[in-house]
């Protein structure tokens, strides 16, 4: 067989341009990966039937971290809290702790209680301790602004870490008053809106955790999740998750 005469260096030019062009048109078309480290939240609503969640599964879909429910208020403590923390661990999953605040009742002792339940919060893939405020137990804005200086100056003290205040907008500004005197904790604040970014209440210049949504879902979480992103307010994740390089964007 006579073999084909070669192509021309210009028709050679115009393929590559074609292909190149191509491949541009598909780059734009395909999803992109997020950047800012993501995770769910969990408590025992996750445990679909008792399941326990596949946190390698959680790990492998991109997701670098998850908070964890621990305890609420002097009388609850996660049945889940134990599994879940080591099997995070194992599959490198960074974990951020949280306790649901019942301000009818003593801020020391519910913060006595989630200080022991968590074990210091301190060692490799934490994340820093975490209040839930969503709760006003009945208080005054004024009394309930003490109880949350009280709750957190006693979690500090025990953990050695700088607490996040986790909150909604609605609630802050109207059971808070809108209180700026919090500013020095880092803010984990939940919006749904499906704003470009979510409201900052309370003289906070900026968010470290987002909850985006209620209804997320996870692989190797049975049914719907919250979703979280990270915005690096805080610096380098791997440094403020304790995981010294372990875990990183996925």
């Amino acid at each position: 067989m006579t073999p084909s005469p070669r192509r021309s260096t210009g028709a050679r030019r115009a393929t590559a341009l074609s292909v190149i062009a191509l491949f541009g048109l598909l780059a734009a078309t395909l999803p992109t990966a997020s950047a800012e480290p993501r995770g769910p939240d969990v408590s025992s609503w996750q445990h679909v039937d008792g399941r326990l969640i596949d946190w390698f599964a959680v790990k492998r879909s991109g997701h670098d971290f998850a908070m964890l429910k621990a305890t609420e208020g002097l009388n609850y403590v996660n049945p889940y809290f134990v599994p879940d923390s080591v099997l995070m661990r194992a599959a490198g999953v960074a974990r951020g702790t949280y306790h649901y605040a019942h301000p009818e009742t003593s801020p020391e002792a519910q913060a006595a209680l989630y200080a022991a339940t968590v074990l210091g919060q301190n060692g490799p893939l934490d994340l820093p301790p975490v209040l839930d405020l969503e709760n006003s137990g009945g208080l005054a804005p004024a009394d309930l602004i003490n109880w949350t200086h009280r709750y957190l100056n006693t979690v500090q003290a025990l953990t050695g870490r700088v607490p996040i205040v986790y909150t909604y907008p609605v609630f802050w500004k109207t059971a808070m008053a809108d209180s700026n005197e919090f500013t020095q904790y880092p803010l984990w604040i939940a919006d749904y809106r499906g704003n470009p970014q979510p409201e900052v209440p309370g003289g906070w210049s900026t968010w470290t955790f987002w909850q985006t949504t209620d209804a997320g879902r996870v692989d190797g979480i049975g049914g719907a999740t919250d979703v979280n992103l990270y915005s690096g307010a805080q610096g380098d994740f791997a440094r403020f998750a304790n995981s010294g390089g372990l875990t990183g964007s996925s």
